[in-house]
């Protein structure tokens, strides 16, 4: 006999809800890319920010940052950053006659690294192990990060000058791909009457602590998914693979996140369960990034278009009870 799922506690949907309410104090009239963004990390993901210059990109990652409180920092990505200078290094220490390990800004609840495709790819893999593991290795020793650990990045995805396409392997260590998009007029009206006084973000004060997020975290993963809508996400990542445009699909860990985004998106609305719209609703800022067509010429639009098509056709079960 199947056990009933249990409904997500309302305290930690009540929690999730807040932490998107005050985001959105901030990035006004974007409350679909702060939910997702809002859902990855619930998710125990890392999400990456693209859109032009003067979107909000930084300002969507920063308001996150301010709203779950803990330790933030942030680095800009150039072309001489070194690998160390996110990690961190030993020093030599005279008094003593001996390495000291001197951590990076990478130690720290919540980091942002602007413009990461500015980064040269030797930078960039220096966050993979951060990623992945949620520590890096300096000298042979292992370093653990705080928890939680969430890597927020930015990049333009239209301006290609002195800028380094983030390989396959690094795209699919970020659980989803948020565009802000762009306001309607009312909505930039606001937005630049607001900040004629100051800056927005900087007011933002946390509505929770990093403890706060692992209990969130651990609450998502207990959210129901039953076998079928399972099966169905497997199913979708499969048919990706499977696609005559497609070189190389979605990975595992792309069905792992998709799965653990939609328990997340479900916390979000206090559901008992998924249901097969969360996984549809997903699948393109979850797994549209993690594939290469076979003609490919860096525009992701194709790509979209593919995980769209592959979720019209693909069958959905009835319900995700």
């Amino acid at each position: 006999m199947t056990a009933s799922p249990v409904a997500a506690p309302m305290a930690a949907t009540d929690q999730a809800c807040a932490l998107v309410d005050a985001v959105e104090q901030v990035v006004l009239g974007r409350r679909g890319a702060v939910e997702l963004t809002v859902a990855a990390v619930i998710s125990g993901g890392h999400v990456l920010i693209e859109d032009v210059p003067g979107s909000g990109k930084t300002t969507l990652a920063r308001a996150l940052a301010n709203a779950l409180g803990g330790t933030f920092r942030r680095v800009q990505a150039t072309a001489d950053l070194m690998p160390a200078d996110i990690t961190g290094s030993s020093v030599w220490e005279p008094a003593h006659g001996s390495f000291t390990f001197v951590p990076g800004p990478v130690f720290a609840n919540v980091v942002l690294v602007d413009e990461l495709n500015r980064a040269s790819p030797r930078t960039q893999s220096a966050l993979l192990e951060a990623m992945d593991e949620g520590a890096v290795t300096i000298d042979g020793v292992r370093h653990v990060l705080p928890e939680p650990f969430v890597l927020l990045a930015t990049q333009n995805p239209f301006e290609q000058w002195g800028t380094y396409p983030l390989p396959e392997g690094q795209l699919d260590r970020f659980t989803a791909l948020v565009h802000p998009g762009l306001n309607d007029e009312d909505v930039e009206r606001q937005i630049v009457r607001a900040q004629l006084a100051g800056s927005t973000v900087d007011s933002l004060q946390p509505v929770m602590s990093p403890a706060d997020l692992v209990a969130l975290r651990r609450a998502s993963r207990q959210v129901h998914v039953a076998e079928s809508v399972l099966g169905y996400a497997v199913s979708l990542t499969a048919r990706v693979r499977e696609h005559p445009q497609v070189a190389i699909g979605a990975s595992t860990r792309a069905t792992i996140a998709l799965v653990r985004a939609a328990q997340a998106r479900t916390l979000l609305v206090g559901r008992p369960h998924v249901l097969p719209d969360d996984i549809k609703a997903l699948a393109v800022p979850v797994l549209a990034h993690r594939i290469v067509l076979s003609a490919d010429t860096g525009d992701r639009t194709a790509a979209v278009e593919v995980i769209a098509e592959v979720t019209r056709t693909v069958p959905a079960p009835l319900s995700g009870a």
